[in-house]
Order: structure tokens, then sequence, then C-alpha cells
């Protein structure tokens, strides 16, 4: 069985805990974070608030990072020098150079590194990227991602609000269509970009261009309490898919609408999404490289560098 520990009890960890706990092959046997009060739900655990105690009185297989963006590389690397392999939250950090230098690293010590870039696992983009790789509905020709919302007031010491920390809503919130976007097509050949950035808000539109398509992309910490969402819309030749308030839904043109969100009928000409736990999904996908001594190759440094290069920019 895998030993787990957990560094940062923060909002994010509420995803994270449920799903190592969860897993049969894994326990999560030690809690880390300087706020005693975020430790005491979590009796069945071993506690600390000293990250580096931690460290020398646990045996870990594996650490999961839940930190501030700015604090990731440095966390990730003293784990992996006493070779730990390391899940860390998005973003890996704000500089590119520690791409290189984290997976240098876990090279070294022979060990893995994944950033838990969530999208890649949730199950309506995961169906996107196979329409894509398939041309099941012919050539795509644009898209538009959206993920909107109102300024994070909840986080710990305002970390989120503070730029040199979280990169505010280039690094925190778009990065994950942005990622996706390079994952499932590679890196844009062009970006236009606008944005409205003040200290009780941010705002970005950008479009990226490909080859042959384009996508417009949407990203908000509004001052106003807009309820958060995040979806996206897709045009084929032959069809559109939609991720719309909840709902995926794919309109085609011989007038077909197919509501993917529904539960399977049994028809096996439908497509049914999968009811699925994309951070539990995440997290089992690293396990059980882990496990089977496979490097978590969905996820790439290379990918990675470019994200961050470009958001740098926005």
């Amino acid at each position: 069985m895998l030993k787990v520990g957990l560094v940062g009890v923060g909002g994010i960890s509420g995803a994270h805990i449920p799903a190592w706990d969860a897993m049969e092959e894994t326990r999560l046997v030690a809690l880390c974070d300087i706020r005693p009060q975020r430790l005491e739900p979590y009796p069945d655990k071993r506690c600390y608030t000293d990250f580096e105690e931690m460290l020398e009185k646990e045996e870990l297989d594996i650490l999961d990072i839940c930190l501030p963006t700015n604090l990731h590389a440095a966390y990730a690397l003293r784990a992996i020098e006493r070779g730990i392999h390391v899940l860390c939250e998005k973003p890996l950090s704000l500089d590119a150079g520690d791409v290189e230098r984290i997976y240098k690293a876990a090279e070294q010590h022979d060990v893995f590194f994944m950033p838990a870039q969530v999208i890649r696992f949730w199950p309506e983009y995961t169906l996107l990227k196979d329409f894509v790789d398939s041309g099941r509905f012919g050539r795509l020709l644009a898209g538009s991602m959206t993920r909107l919302g109102g300024i994070p007031k909840w986080s710990w010491d305002n970390w989120m609000t503070d730029e040199s920390r979280s990169g505010l809503v280039p690094f925190d919130l778009h990065v994950h269509d942005l990622d996706f976007m390079v994952y499932a097509f590679g890196a844009p050949k062009a970006v236009q970009s606008r944005r409205v950035r003040r200290p009780e808000q941010d705002y970005i539109h950008a479009v990226y261009e490909f080859s042959d398509f384009f996508i417009t992309a949407e990203a908000s910490w509004y001052a106003a309490p807009y309820p958060f969402t995040a979806g996206f819309r897709f045009q084929f030749e032959h069809a559109i898919l939609a991720y719309e308030n909840g709902r995926c839904t794919l309109y085609q043109d011989d007038e077909t609408v197919t509501d993917l969100s529904a539960e399977a009928t049994g028809d096996t000409g439908a497509i049914n999404l999968p009811k699925c736990d994309a951070y539990a999904a995440e997290i089992r996908y690293f396990t059980d490289c882990v496990q089977n001594g496979h490097a978590p190759d969905l996820i790439r440094p290379e990918e990675l560098r470019t994200v961050i290069e470009l958001l740098k920019k926005l």
C-alpha cells in the first residue's frame, strides 16, 4: 500500500482527501498545514504544522501539494530530493524555468512528478478531445471556452488576489482552458488578448489562432458576486458540441439533438458521459503510474512550459 502525505489543507484539499481515502491502494497517513484548526477535522490522520517534521517522521511514497502556487516548486523539490513521488496542484509554477528544474530533479531521483491539470480528466473535455481526434463530425472550425466568477475573497491570507503568489486570473483560472488547448491542439500560432485588470477585479478575453481554426476564451474574477460558470462550445463541420449550464449537448446537422449528460439508456448507439469525479480520476491515474512504474506522460513538460510562457504574456 502506498503511503500518502498532503500539505496545504485548504479549499482544493476537500476534493483530494476523499479521493485518496477512497482508494484501496493508498493510505493518506499524514496532513500538514500551518493552521492547526484546519487539521482538527481529521483525527484519523497524523497531523503536522511543520513540513520538514512531516518529511522527517513519515516514510511517504507520494506527496500531494495543495499549497499556494508560489510555493509549489520549492515544496516539490524538497520531497523529490527525498525520493518521494509528487502530485502538485495546478499550475506547476509562475516561472517556466521551474518546469525543467522539477522534471530534471525527478529523473535524477527516480521518482514521478505530475501537476494536477484536472480538466484533462474532466469527462466533457475528454469527450471533446475524442471528437477532435477521431474526426467523427468532421473538421474543427472554431471554439469558445469560458471560466467566469467573482473574485475569491475567501482564500487564506488573500493569497489568491496577490499576483506574486497566485498570478491572478491568468494562472489561477484561465490556466485550465489554456492547458486543455495546448494539450488537445498544440501551441497556438498567434494570440490576441485584452484584459481589464484592477485591484478589485480581473478579466481576460483572448483569441487563440491555430492552423485552420480559432478559439476564443474568457476568464474572470468580477468584483460583483457573479456565480461561477465554466463551459465550452465547439463547432465542427457536422455538429456543435456544447457544455453549458452543467449539461453537455450534441447538436448535429441532421437536426438530431442529444443530451450527453443523460443517464445511459442501454442503447449501444448512444453517447453517454460516464459519471466521473475528475479529481479522483487524476489521482487514480497518478497512483497507477507510480504502482506500474510508468511515467505520467498524459501531462508533458513541454506543454507546461508553453502554457506558462503564454500566460505570462496576457
